[in-house]
């Protein structure tokens, strides 16, 4: 699949108006991503040992990354990466591709360990409305370690990630609470007001606040 970025005129106009929402790295990340695949066409993807894709182009937000992983080292030595997605979903891929490739490479174990806020830091932050746009390129760069560690048989290394219902009632899982987080929700006011998770359980009350900790913790710190 060929996965375009798309900057529309609102993107750039965003940017120009809201000055003081951007930082000058974000700016300059979006309009000069490091290590974008532009066009998969003209892309040999053979030398690549790990692939992840996440996201949905009917939701408007898709992202693809190819990583290259020395065996010898365990470094992530090359990261490419395409997507639909807003200037900060481009901004904070860039910025993630730059960081697991830098000084050599990353050790994928310390990849494994980034958090979507060790890249707000080094971009200056986001509004707090996109921050989960940072999360599109964290979760592809997941899959596609994961995918190394399938392909080269290293499977006790894999780190996979399922849904958990917490609420019975409302059928809500753990990947909705994190979504709420994501857009905003950081009390259970406003988590319950959203999903309306735990209204008449207890148990699934304690679960959804204690999710909604944990998730406030990963990617806000």
């Amino acid at each position: 699949m060929n996965i375009k970025i798309v900057k529309t005129d609102g993107d750039v106009e965003g940017l120009a108006e809201q000055k003081w929402v951007y930082s000058p790295s974000v700016k300059t990340h979006f309009f000069h991503p490091e290590n974008l695949v532009e066009d998969v066409n003209g892309f040999d993807d053979s030398d690549y040992n790990g692939v992840g894709a996440v996201g949905s182009p009917a939701c408007g937000d898709m992202m693809k990354m190819w990583i290259k992983v020395d065996p010898k080292s365990d470094k992530v030595v090359d990261c490419k990466w395409q997507t639909f997605g807003c200037a900060s979903a481009i901004a904070s891929t860039s910025m993630l591709s730059v960081m697991v490739t830098e000084n050599g490479g990353m050790k994928v174990d310390d990849a494994l360990a980034l958090k979507p806020q060790n890249i707000l830091e080094r971009l200056g932050g986001l509004p707090p409305r996109k921050v989960h746009c940072s999360v599109l390129g964290d979760k592809a760069l997941r899959k596609a370690i994961n995918e190394y560690f399938r392909h080269s048989k290293q499977f006790d290394r894999m780190v996979i990630e399922g849904s958990v219902m917490v609420d019975p009632d409302t059928r809500i899982t753990d990947r909705d609470i994190e979504e709420a987080v994501l857009e905003g929700a950081d009390d259970m006011d406003k988590l319950q007001k959203k999903l309306k998770v735990g209204i008449a359980n207890k148990d699934a009350y304690a679960k959804a606040e204690a999710l909604m900790g944990k998730f406030m913790e990963k990617y806000y710190g």
